[in-house]
């Protein structure tokens, strides 16, 4: 069976080919600035990487482009869009209504829209993927597999926020979370490296990247994670605020004249990291400025960064009541040496202990803490295609 991975973004589209039989991703790509002249994708197989600019309005051309590439005459890994058996899509927003991955019928895809004012970049975005893939592929099955679904086992006193209830009970104003495909399977690699059942473990996964969220999950159940309402709140990321007093956001917004949607663009992407540095939102050139002593404010936000998750993963000691390891995972999370080795030195009253030599390394799977921690740290890439394929086919076979 051939699954194709659709994630589609408000102006991107990633994919994944991969072929179950051996789970091997066949070929894989990201199609970016869709709605502009400068609309460009690279597409990658076998190791090696095409670059096409092309112009495109829609996510239903940029996915037409993706399945040309798919059958190119010189590099394609599939002769007809047939051999294409199903469609897994990513969705960000789920709400209360999805516990779990979905196959997808008109019912579903209202529910996705009606999911849509809390993920108001990403849910009408994936429904313009699903759209385009059932134009270009009719009655392929799909399924949509959902980032907030796995918290929905959190129980109710780590959701609700402490307002008035009624905001609960009519618009459903609660933590989510998101990230949850990476943060389930992250959790299960950790469980099998430490050849431990994952029923019995106590663990945090830190899924660090352009956005982050940090995870406390017990017995292999999500109980408390950063994220919230939407994928704005939790640490400060390289270009969301995080959590923040509420009244900061309502002062700014009279000081300023500002009208909701104006704020929310700030706290969204003007703000993180890169609101405190004014330096290009790219989290590596902001890590790399903060050694320099002539950027303060660059090694500010790197300390503010690194303390904060510190604070979660040491929060959700107490949610836990014990850890008995700490996963790394995403862009930075994997590849950042320096980034993981401040956050366990901010963590070594817990008996945190990284090894510095196996700490050195990038995007590994691998066990980075020393012997005499009290708290195994690992690296595991994380797999959301994966996840997202492996639903795909167990929803479609089972029917």
């Amino acid at each position: 069976m051939k699954i194709l991975v659709v994630n589609c973004g408000s102006s991107s589209l990633k994919y994944q080919l991969i072929d179950m039989e051996d789970e091997s991703v066949l070929a894989k790509g990201n199609f970016e600035r869709i709605g502009e002249q400068e609309a460009f994708v690279t597409h990658k197989v076998n190791g090696e990487k095409y670059l096409i600019k092309i112009p495109v309005m829609n996510h239903e051309e940029a996915l037409k482009i993706v399945l040309e590439q798919l059958k190119h005459e010189d590099y394609g890994v599939i002769k007809d869009l047939s051999e294409i058996d199903a469609v897994g899509h990513r969705i960000v927003h789920g709400g209360e209504l999805f516990d779990k991955s979905a196959k997808i019928d008109e019912d579903v895809i209202q529910k996705i829209q009606a999911c849509a004012a809390l993920a108001p970049l990403h849910n009408p975005a994936a429904i313009l993927g699903i759209r385009a893939c059932q134009s270009a592929m009719p009655g392929v099955p799909m399924v949509a597999t959902f980032d907030t679904a796995f918290h929905q086992t959190m129980p109710k006193e780590n959701y609700l926020y402490p307002l008035p209830y009624e905001y609960y009970e009519k618009h459903r104003i609660r933590r989510y979370g998101f990230h949850g495909t990476s943060h389930q399977y992250v959790s299960k690699i950790a469980a099998n490296l430490s050849g431990k059942n994952i029923e019995d473990m106590k663990i945090v996964t830190c899924h660090i990247g352009q956005g982050a969220s940090i995870c406390a999950i017990d017995g292999g159940k999500s109980i408390d994670t950063s994220m919230g309402l939407s994928p704005l709140g939790g640490i400060a990321m390289v270009t969301r605020s995080g959590d923040l007093d509420p009244s900061v956001v309502t002062y700014i917004m009279e000081k300023e004249n500002l009208s909701p949607k104006e704020a929310e663009s700030i706290l969204n992407k003007k703000s993180g990291l890169y609101g405190i540095t004014g330096l290009n939102p790219d989290f590596r050139e902001i890590e790399l400025a903060s050694y320099e002593d002539d950027k303060p404010k660059a090694g500010v936000a790197i300390e503010l960064f690194t303390k904060t998750i510190a604070q979660f993963v040491a929060k959700y000691a107490v949610s836990l009541k014990g850890i008995d390891c700490i996963v790394f995972t995403g862009g930075i999370g994997e590849n950042q040496i320096n980034i993981r080795r401040k956050i366990c030195e901010n963590l070594e009253w817990m008996g945190v202990k990284l090894d510095l030599d196996k700490n050195n390394v990038r995007s590994e799977e691998r066990k980075i803490s020393s012997n005499d921690s009290k708290i195994d740290i690992y690296i595991i890439p994380t797999n959301e295609e994966l996840v997202i394929a492996r639903d795909t086919k167990a929803i479609v076979e089972n029917k």
